[in-house]
C-alpha cells in the first residue's frame, strides 16, 4: 500500500505513514465475501494480496460478474459508501486474500481537514469514474476477443485463478464462447 499510495504523489512520507498505522490487517478466505448485497458500505480496503469479483444478481436471479480487483488496488462497494444507502453488490474473494481495511469515519474525518488528504478523495473519486467508464466504453465499442485480450494484456498472471463461468460472466460471453475464444488465441 505504501509504494502505491507513494505512486500517487498526492500525500507526503509521514503522511502515508499515518493512513497505513490506521488500517487494520485482515485476511479473507477464498469464498468469504467482504460485503454482501443489502448491507451498508462503512469500509475500505486495500487489496495486498488476492483476487476479488464483485457480483449483483439479475432480475432473472443470475449472478453477473460486473468487476474483478486484483491485487495492488482499494476495494468497496463505492456507491453504497458514499451514500450510506444499501447496496445491490457482493463482492467475494476468489482467492485467499489479504486487505488493509478503514473505516468510513476516517475518511470523513480526512475530508474535513483539506490539504492532500482532500485531493487523495478527489483522486480516488476520479479514478472509480474513470475505470467504469473505461470498462463502460469497453462493453459498448469492443467485441469480446478484444475484451478478453484486454484483461489478458492488464492482468494475465491472475487469469488462471479466476473460475471461466465469473470470467465469462465478466467478458458478458457464455463459457462456451470464451473456450471458443482461448482456443482461436492460442492457434
Amino acid at each position: 500500500m505504501r509504494d502505491y499510495l507513494e505512486g500517487l504523489n498526492i500525500l507526503t512520507d509521514a503522511e502515508i505513514e499515518w493512513l497505513y498505522k490506521q488500517g487494520v490487517k485482515k485476511e479473507i478466505k477464498k469464498g468469504e465475501f467482504f460485503i454482501r448485497q443489502g448491507a451498508v458500505s462503512d469500509e475500505v480496503a486495500f487489496v495486498n494480496s488476492g483476487i476479488f469479483r464483485s457480483f449483483y444478481y439479475s432480475s432473472g436471479a443470475e449472478d453477473v460478474t460486473y468487476c474483478l480487483l486484483f491485487e495492488n488496488s482499494f476495494v468497496t462497494a463505492y456507491s453504497s459508501f458514499i451514500t450510506q444507502e444499501k447496496t445491490q453488490e457482493n463482492i467475494q474473494a476468489l482467492t485467499d486474500a489479504e486487505v488493509i481495511v478503514f473505516r468510513r469515519t476516517l475518511f470523513n474525518e480526512l475530508e474535513s481537514t483539506g490539504g492532500n488528504w482532500l485531493r487523495l478523495l478527489k483522486y480516488f473519486a476520479e479514478a472509480e469514474f474513470v475505470r467504469m467508464e473505461k470498462r463502460f466504453f469497453l462493453f459498448q465499442k469492443e467485441s469480446a476477443e478484444k475484451r478478453y485480450e484486454d484483461l489478458i494484456n492488464n492482468h494475465a498472471e491472475f487469469l488462471q485463478l479466476v473460475p471461466l463461468n465469473y470470467l465469462a460472466s465478466y467478458l458478458g460471453i457464455t463459457q462456451r464462447h470464451l473456450s471458443r475464444i482461448r482456443k482461436a488465441m492460442t492457434n
